[in-house]
């Protein structure tokens, strides 16, 4: 598959890796409408050109991920492979253009009926867009502050290993880790209660903007993220979840594999009366 052209619709939240320090999973929408997941990507290792955003159209070298049985996988065929981004789709008439695209295919309401598509052999559904029937809290919890130690120092071993070979002009940094999880508590079309962690870069992104903007104040910027996806997105927004499963919860049949890895959240139309 080379050459494909892909519509970004979600960059995930990066983690660290021993073999690639630093991944962020990618996904989005192929040219016939069909979903795409794009992993592993360096992405805040790629040069500026290439440091691609939501909602642009990008062109990158592209092969089915033999390691990741899930088949909307695929990988760059080089970890050095260059990405070109070709076209962006804006926010303009209300999200039209991102519309025409997002909402033109299948839109789930029942979660089961989803997850029994995850584990059916024969179809292996695993990235999806679900409309929630009605949210009904946004959860924040508290999680691990650091990286994994032993992970980052390995890291940092190779890292100087090779700044014996050459040294960096700007050596890279690996993202703090969020101190936070973030949850939505939903309900979908059949009355099934469900919770799912939201793993979106952008979630991340505005922790930490607010954090700054509170000098520092957890508490504050926790009621800021809440106050965006709970009070602006859940209730005034017409709030679509780009769904897609965990590769570890997928493979071992976890009840529900799936995370919240992006949100689509335009207003919502309001039709014009005839009369």
């Amino acid at each position: 598959m080379a050459l494909t052209k892909v519509l970004i619709t979600v960059k995930t939240y990066p983690t660290i890796s021993t073999k690639y320090e630093e991944l962020v999973c990618t996904a989005g929408f192929l040219e016939n409408g069909s979903w795409i997941r794009i992993y592993p990507i360096s992405f805040r290792k790629k040069s500026y050109e290439e440091q691609y955003k939501k909602y642009d159209w990008i062109e990158l070298d592209l092969v089915k991920n033999e390691g990741d049985f899930r088949p909307e996988s695929y990988r760059p065929r080089s970890h050095e492979g260059e990405i070109k981004i070709t076209g962006h789709l804006d926010t303009k008439n209300n999200w039209v253009e991102r519309k025409k695209v997002v909402l033109s295919g299948k839109i789930y309401t029942d979660l089961a009926a989803l997850i029994n598509e995850a584990k059916d052999k024969k179809i292996c559904t695993s990235l999806a867009i679900f409309k929630p029937y009605k949210i009904l809290d946004f959860t924040v919890e508290a999680t691990d502050r650091e990286w994994d130690k032993a992970r980052l120092a390995k890291l940092e071993a190779e890292r100087q290993q090779g700044n014996l070979f050459k040294q960096p002009e700007n050596p890279f940094e690996v993202v703090k880790k969020l101190p936070y999880k973030f949850s939505y508590v939903f309900e979908d079309v059949q009355g099934k209660r469900s919770k799912l962690m939201i793993e979106d870069w952008e979630i991340g992104a505005l922790y930490w903007n607010c954090l700054a903007a509170h000098k520092g104040n957890e508490k504050m910027a926790v009621v800021d993220v809440k106050r965006k996806y709970f009070d602006d997105f859940a209730k005034t927004k017409d709030l679509h979840f780009y769904l897609g499963t965990l590769y570890e919860s997928h493979a071992k049949n976890y009840p529900n594999p799936f995370a919240i890895i992006g949100t689509f959240h335009p207003k919502i139309d309001i039709q014009p009366s005839l009369f």
